[in-house]
């Protein structure tokens, strides 16, 4: 572990709530030196008053020359960020790359929910792992003598994402007069923004229970179905690392292999993303096309909850680039990707076009992916959780010592040196 007194890191946007000042406090217990750039007033409310905190009220032009100038100023070493494509994080990646430093990016869990992502330098379609084959995986883990860690018996923080984002937009929205330059990296204004979230908080427990009613008229079908996993439209997976920039062109394209390759006793269920906030209606677009190619009695839609249930009776599962790919390869059932995904190896996801695929899919590779699973669990993959307070402990436990490593934790693997982390051990 090199010497922490001689670090300075950079915070930038992180997820919404107090994750990020949890991790400033540690990083600062540690011996090192911590500065945060905010953006708008949500960013400033979430870190807490603590010391470091620049604002930063210029346009969006002038955020290369600023983040220069703070690098230079404070002899920045490292920068921790939230997501690696939104155009001021794209940048300070960038920049930082141009001068040595280190960029450590969180992400949602590869293994989501239970995990959450660290890399360095990028992640999703920019994430090491993107470059990496199997067998270089299998052969790092020779070297290890872990146990794969095993999820937890329960601990869920969807209230408290959905609590937070919508604190966090009601900042922006009545909060951000010192900050009248800010430019959101969605497309949405932040009164809609923070309207959706408020209102998703609210009608939470009706969704439930239209959630409940979709999923047992499915579950007592009695026909054999494939699933369909959403993503959001904004998210930053579908966005940059897809060939698709809306919604309605995914749904056509499945629609259309589903109605030409699926026998005509199939169904097609369309499993919506559990934070889906209705701001592109997906289900008119559904019925739409599910309309447009005559298989309307065949389609439904379910809105988010839990995915195993629904995938543990799916004959096959279609989706862009979603995380949750990686637990229909934990059970061996089929998948198609169209876009790019950490996990979309050769040997686990089909390449088939879409109505063979329908009609007769491969399979993939159950003990390679186990392999697979096995490398992520013991490298990128911290168990815990950004949001509820149970599941940011367990994340904090871990996460500073890995930060603070000579080297990331796929090169620690591949050296024979186990990251440093602790077996995870559960406690119920």
């Amino acid at each position: 572990m090199t010497d922490p007194t001689n670090r300075h890191f950079l915070f930038l946007q992180g997820p919404h709530g107090p994750f990020f000042h949890r991790l400033g406090v540690m990083l600062r217990a540690a011996g090192v030196q911590v500065s945060r750039v905010g953006f708008n007033a949500g960013d400033r409310a979430f870190w807490f008053g603590k010391p470091g905190y620049i604002p930063f009220r210029g346009k969006p032009d002038d955020w290369a020359a600023t983040l220069t100038g703070i690098i230079d100023d404070r002899q920045i070493t490292d920068i921790v960020l939230y997501g690696d494509t939104r155009p001021i994080h794209a940048e300070a990646v960038a920049l930082a790359q141009a001068q040595n430093i280190t960029v450590h990016v969180f992400e949602e869990g590869y293994m989501r929910p239970y995990w959450v992502t660290y890399e360095r330098g990028g992640t999703n379609g920019h994430s090491r792992l993107m470059t990496m084959a199997v067998p270089e995986m299998q052969q790092a883990l020779a070297l290890s003598d872990l146990e794969v860690p095993t999820p937890p018996a329960h601990w869920g923080d969807m209230r408290q994402h959905v609590f937070y984002g919508a604190l966090y937009h009601w900042f922006v929205m009545f909060r951000n007069r010192d900050y009248r330059n800010f430019t959101r990296h969605r497309e949405l204004p932040v009164a809609t923004e923070a309207y959706l979230y408020t209102k998703r908080l609210f009608l939470m427990p009706f969704i439930a229970l239209d959630r409940r009613i979709a999923s047992m008229r499915i579950r007592h079908g009695g026909f054999p179905y494939h699933l369909v996993l959403m993503q959001l439209e904004h998210d930053a997976s579908f966005q940059k690392h897809s060939p698709f920039t809306r919604m309605s062109e995914f749904i056509d394209v499945v629609m259309d292999g589903f109605a030409n390759g699926a026998p005509r006793h199939h169904h097609l269920v369309f499993k919506a993303h559990p934070l889906e906030n209705d701001r592109s209606p997906i289900r008119k677009l559904i019925r739409a096309a599910a309309k447009k190619h005559g298989v309307q009695t065949r389609v439904h839609y379910v809105r988010g909850g839990k995915l195993a249930r629904l995938l543990d009776q799916a004959r096959t599962a279609v989706t862009v680039n979603s995380t949750a790919g990686q637990q229909v390869l934990w059970r061996g059932i089929p998948i198609k990707v169209f876009g790019q995904a950490v996990y979309s190896k050769p040997q686990f996801v089909s390449e088939q076009p879409l109505p063979e695929f329908f009609s007769s899919p491969t399979r993939p590779d159950s003990k390679a992916y186990k392999d697979y699973r096995r490398f992520l669990l013991e490298t990128s993959q911290i168990p815990g959780g950004f949001y509820a307070a149970r599941g940011r402990r367990q994340l904090m436990r871990q996460v500073v010592d890995m930060m603070l490593a000579a080297e990331d934790p796929y090169d620690a693997l591949k050296a024979g040196k186990n990251p440093p982390r602790q077996p995870l051990r559960i406690v119920t």
